[in-house]
């Protein structure tokens, strides 16, 4: 049967009253009365003590006997149960998982490091212990081997993969989500429970992140520079259309192209403008 079955355990305390009054008994009679068959009696009495047990909030207790799975305690008190069986104690309390960042390869083959912090429990008691070797290890190593297959699926960014819209620094909770789908996806077999499951680290390799680092920058001026020009040509179309609205002074075709450059250069400029003094007339 490879599902969890909760045992009912016999009440610790009542327990220890009846195994009192059988060990006292039986060596009273060894005492006073001969008889020597209570050694047996006494002998069994002091080895039942051994099946008392307390599982605290929040833990359990997995009989086997003889190699047949009895069933858990998950009810927390003190309890007593068959000596000859064998208990392995597992926690139920949430756990927390934060892995150190692994270096990756995302969809595009950049080498990335990437982490993940990881709630999880045990749910299933019997696949925990019975259906993977170490579970909490098998917790570790399945959440890194989903951890490299979420980041080969998603590129880093969209500069090499513009047509991306979700990836790994900007997909944030879509992200966490088909993370978090894996991992149950991987650990039900163990009987885990995984509560939540986001990334924590993500960063270009140390190889490339200089270069990555020099084209985001390079990125980001192009689109300011982008964006200073497309401002100071509507500043310069406005200039003219007011000049030639207000009939404040007749420009050719060449004025307006020297005024256009001189805008342009002033505009468009890093420095601040020096304006130059014409002591003479206008066209010299």
């Amino acid at each position: 049967m490879k599902i969890e079955k909760e045992f009912t355990a016999a009440n610790g305390y009542l327990a220890v009253l009846v195994l009192l009054l059988v060990v006292l008994g039986s060596l009273g009679l060894i005492i006073f009365a001969k008889i020597i068959s209570m050694i047996v009696v006494l002998v069994i009495g002091i080895f039942c003590f051994t099946g008392l047990q307390i599982v605290n909030p929040n833990e359990s207790s997995v009989l086997v006997l003889f190699g047949r799975y009895k069933g858990t305690i998950k009810e927390n008190g003190f309890f007593w149960v068959n000596p000859l069986f064998v208990r392995r104690k597992i926690s139920l309390r949430a756990k927390n998982f934060n892995s150190e960042p692994i270096k990756v390869n995302d969809k595009v083959g950049n080498p990335i490091m990437i982490g993940i912090v990881l709630v999880w429990r045990v749910r299933d008691t019997f696949k925990a212990a019975f259906e993977v070797d170490a579970f909490e290890h098998f917790v570790l190593i399945q959440s890194e081997a989903a951890l490299r297959k979420l980041a080969g699926h998603y590129p880093y960014d969209n500069f090499e993969d513009e047509n991306a819209n979700i990836t790994l620094r900007s997909g944030g909770e879509i992200i966490n989500s088909r993370l978090e789908e894996e991992l149950r996806e991987r650990l039900d077999m163990a009987g885990i429970h995984v509560i939540e499951a986001r990334i924590s680290y993500i960063a270009y390799a140390a190889e490339i992140a200089g270069a990555m680092l020099k084209r985001q920058q390079a990125t980001a001026v192009v689109a300011a520079r982008s964006k200073i020009v497309e401002g100071a040509v509507g500043m310069v179309q406005m200039a003219l259309e007011q000049l030639e609205a207000k009939e404040i002074i007749d420009m050719d075709d060449e004025k307006k192209a020297a005024m256009v450059s001189n805008l342009m250069v002033v505009l468009c400029s890093e420095e601040s403008a020096r304006p130059i003094v014409n002591a003479g007339t206008l066209h010299h």
